[in-house]
């Protein structure tokens, strides 16, 4: 199977997957079970991102467990001490964890700052002109658009998504209110990935991950709007 057949493939199952478990949530009876679903959904789309990529080596897998490990080591400082993030704690919608922090979660920081990396790569593919710049040039700028403006985006990701997590039991903030300190922390650890992203030499193109971001960035939008449990 080609690798166009199988993003065609993943795409469609986490089109319908999300799409779903949005028409469950906001217009079923059985929300909650749907809720529940929310740890398979983010293992499903972890095998579709391992699915296509393309070649799956060592490097890959070794930026795949640092991005899970620094995600669920920062969490649990955030969640225990609040140093990181803010006061927060975890529900029990995201399934089974340690010391107050479901495991999955170190799943979602990996497709979040994956799928953000190739969003960025993609659109740097476009860029016209780069080749007047000189190589050098044009590969220090790349690099560093690549972490920062990445990690941006992973970080309005997660302000799109917070809304929603804190209804649907995901996780919940002290008082109610999501600091401005959450997404100063989620953009410089997502910078300090993404630098570890630039320097590591694997095949790093995902055309799946940048559908999946696109995807569940609907999801939570068409949720942002619409859910109100």
């Amino acid at each position: 199977m080609t690798t166009i057949q199988k993003n065609t493939i993943a795409t469609f199952i986490a089109a319908i997957v999300h799409l779903s478990g949005a028409i469950g949530m906001l217009y079923s009876s059985h929300a909650d079970w749907f809720i529940g679903m929310t740890p398979y959904n983010l293992l499903l789309m972890a095998v579709l991102v391992l699915w296509t990529q393309e070649e799956a080596s060592q490097p890959f897998y070794l930026f795949m467990f640092l991005c899970i490990l620094v995600g669920i080591g920062t969490e649990m400082i955030g969640v225990n001490t609040s140093l990181l993030f803010g006061s927060y704690r975890y529900g029990t919608a995201l399934g089974i964890g340690w010391l107050g922090v479901p495991f999955l979660i170190g799943v979602n920081w990996f497709l979040v700052v994956w799928s953000s990396a190739q969003v960025m790569l993609q659109l740097h593919r476009q860029l016209p002109g780069l080749a007047d710049w000189g190589p050098e040039k044009a590969e220090k700028w790349l690099g560093w658009s690549l972490v920062v403006d990445a990690a941006l985006l992973a970080t309005a990701f997660d302000w799109l998504l917070e809304p929603v997590a804190v209804r649907l039991g995901y996780w919940s903030w002290e008082n109610g209110t999501i600091p401005l300190y959450n997404y100063v922390c989620w953009f410089a650890i997502s910078s300090l990935l993404l630098l570890v992203f630039r320097k590591m030499k694997f095949r790093q193109v995902n055309q799946f991950a940048v559908h999946l971001l696109i995807i569940q960035s609907l999801f939570f939008f068409a949720l942002r709007i619409f859910y109100h449990p």
